[in-house]
């Protein structure tokens, strides 16, 4: 497994911008695919956006496509989530997480290291 530390979180009014950043430790990060969860209060996780190890692929969430984009910076051991145009409804705990895999993937039950979760709080 993989460690993984989350940074970047915070309050932010409507309309708002945050880039959160996933730190991961080891020397083999580029074997990882790499995804952004989210859980507000009293709901359950839910998926944010993936990426594969190289990248090349990515998919995100209905909810925040168009807003958010998920990147990665292998050199850096790094993923990244940019959140343009934040919505109160986007208020919850940010996860990391990774899985060794080719493909990207888009169930919680899907990866085995997380992250201890960053807050993002959108005020209207």
């Amino acid at each position: 497994q993989v460690q993984l530390v989350e940074s970047g979180g915070g309050s932010v009014q409507a309309g708002g911008s945050l880039r959160l950043s996933c730190a991961a430790s080891g020397r083999t990060f580029i074997t990882y695919a790499m995804g952004w969860f989210r859980q507000a209060p009293g709901k359950e996780r839910e998926f944010v956006a993936a990426i594969s190890r190289s990248g090349g692929s990515t998919y995100s969430a209905d909810s925040v496509k168009g807003r958010f984009t998920i990147s990665r910076d292998n050199a850096k051991n790094t993923v990244y989530l940019r959140m343009n145009s934040l919505k109160p409804e986007d208020t919850a705990v940010y996860s990391c997480a990774a899985r060794v895999g080719l493909s990207i993937y888009l169930d919680p039950g899907d990866y085995d290291s997380w992250g201890q979760g960053t807050q993002v709080t959108v005020s209207s």
